[in-house]
């Protein structure tokens, strides 16, 4: 039983060490910062994304945050984006509405629901009339919404 009780606390502890943040997270004033963006490019056939996942971190509570994965129409036919399918209801992806032409670039927006507080991963599948579908990822953290500060009631002028 003891040594039950140690592995989950090790566990407990290694999970917490893991997820610890050193990002001020009550400073208002503090802007989101992009942590990683990978620059590996991704080859499906002729359709080339820039990105394949985009993590921020510090994203104000409420804001207008857009990822953006742009990509490039490396073929000799035209593209046509027909779909794309998030993982939920929260985020939304606006894919291009005409095909794009062979040596043109276009891309996928994604947006985030930030009234959502906390960390997130969130895939976007995009399919194509070229080649297999393409899973886009999307990570990051909301800060909690900030309160105005409560202004200060003014000094009584009553006399005594």
């Amino acid at each position: 039983m003891k040594k039950i009780i140690a592995v989950a606390f090790l566990c407990l502890g290694t999970y917490m060490h893991v997820n610890a943040q050193d990002h001020d997270h009550n400073d208002p004033n503090h802007k989101h910062e992009e942590v990683k963006k990978e620059t590996k490019k991704s080859k499906k056939g002729p359709i080339t994304f820039k990105t394949l996942s985009i993590e921020r971190t510090n994203i104000p509570f409420g804001s207008d945050e857009t990822f953006s994965f742009p990509f490039k129409n490396t073929g000799k036919e035209p593209i046509i984006v027909s779909n794309v399918q998030t993982s939920c209801g929260c985020t939304t992806a606006k894919k291009p509405e005409a095909p794009v032409a062979p040596k043109k670039s276009s891309e996928i927006a994604v947006k985030y629901d930030t009234k959502r507080v906390g960390q997130f991963t969130k895939t976007i599948t995009v399919t194509t009339n070229v080649g297999e579908p393409i899973v886009l990822t999307i990570k990051g953290t909301v800060l909690p919404e900030t309160k105005a500060a409560e202004p200060k009631a003014a000094p009584s002028t009553k006399e005594m």
